[in-house]
């Protein structure tokens, strides 16, 4: 496992972080560093060894996606979102199906996603209103779904779609989809934030057909499966705020010991070591609260709360301490190959995916009064 991060930690610094500066500036990564994420097995970590991967668990998983976070937050992103697809074909899908598709997937020839947001609803994943109708050969798709990561490039996705009447939870299914087929008109999202390595965009379905086999979790279960799956998503979210924090501070201190202002250092100015303290400290907290979460899910245990409660405490902790660490660095904190105006976006675009922060404030009240009932 050790030698694997290490792998994945020499990656991050000699090939990840070196492109990420023209990834914020709206490169998009090149064939050739995708084939290396792939040689290096970020495709497969959780991948059943049998089914060609590298069999780790979701600590390791989470630890390499931290890695990755700490030089480019989308990269990573957009590399453990084509992994959690091949990791449910290997849970979910029918052997033929996931024998179709995860060679390409782990080699990184074909990027995935899973699609839930829709221009009319995000963090409810109950309004869905994509629908997945059955037909006499198998099902029909119609629908949109838009800010989905890997969305502008992704070969394949999980689309969950409603089943039956608007707003019934229960009738929500999940279904395998080729985003090549007919039917299936794909558009990229650019912003003020790019983050092009994450790959953001939408597709539309206009009655796509799909085979029988490709539903992979039936109505009634799978609204319930990807909240569970979302518990593991914000828990490696959270980590990797906690690893772009932590490449900010380590920015931070390097460039206090060797800049001076008016004859001393500035890491010997007290008003300016307060200020990095704040953010140390506000890391050591998160990440306690994050490693709860991640024992939980590695274990298999309920992480309801534990993975809201640290994807909020990471989040908020790096939208409020990232922009007091490029203060520390002045003007010089604002070139491309330091990470702090990356990570800036990042840290606001973390706190909208699985599960906006006001929302999972919410649900955290929620949760928390009905331990005490």
């Amino acid at each position: 496992m050790q030698a694997f991060l290490d792998q994945v930690a020499g990656f991050a610094t000699d090939r990840v972080a070196p492109a990420a500066a023209g990834w914020s500036m709206g490169q998009s990564p090149d064939a050739a560093i995708v084939a290396e994420a792939a040689a290096l097995g970020l495709f497969g970590m959780e991948v059943p060894v049998a089914q060609g991967g590298a069999g780790l668990d979701f600590a390791t998983r989470t630890q390499a996606c931290a890695i990755l976070a700490g030089a480019d937050f989308g990269f990573a992103m957009s590399l453990v979102n084509t992994h959690n697809i091949a990791l449910r074909l290997c849970q979910i899908a029918p052997p033929d199906l996931r024998d179709q598709y995860l060679p390409s997937l782990l080699s990184g020839q074909t990027s995935a996603c899973t699609a839930l947001t829709e221009p009319g609803t995000g963090s409810d994943f109950a309004a869905v209103t994509t629908t997945a109708r059955q037909h006499r050969d198998g099902w029909r798709l119609n629908g949109e779904k838009t800010w989905i990561i890997n969305g502008r490039h992704a070969g394949l996705s999980i689309v969950y779609a409603q089943c039956a009447s608007p707003g019934d939870a229960s009738g929500i299914g999940a279904f395998l989809v080729d985003l090549t087929a007919p039917g299936v008109t794909r558009y990229a999202i650019d912003a003020g934030f790019a983050q092009t390595s994450m790959g953001t965009g939408g597709f539309r379905f206009n009655d796509v057909a799909l085979p029988t086999q490709a539903r992979l979790i039936a109505p009634g279960t799978a609204f319930k499966a990807i909240l569970t799956e979302i518990n593991a998503a914000r828990t490696y979210v959270a980590a990797m705020c906690n690893a772009m924090m932590s490449a900010a501070i380590e920015t931070v201190q390097s460039h206090g010991a060797i800049r001076h202002s008016f004859g001393k250092p500035l890491n010997a100015i007290p008003s300016w070591q307060s200020h990095l303290a704040d953010a140390v400290a506000a890391l050591d907290a998160s990440r306690a609260v994050t490693a709860k979460a991640v024992a939980l899910v590695t274990n298999g245990e309920d992480a309801q709360l534990a993975a809201a409660e640290a994807k909020i405490a990471a989040v908020t902790s790096a939208q409020t301490h990232l922009p007091e660490l490029l203060q520390l660095m002045g003007a010089e904190g604002l070139r491309p190959e330091h990470p702090f105006t990356r990570h800036l976006a990042a840290a606001q675009i973390a706190g909208f995916t699985d599960g906006a922060t006001n929302i999972l404030k919410d649900r955290v009240e929620k949760l928390t009064a009905k331990q005490r009932t």
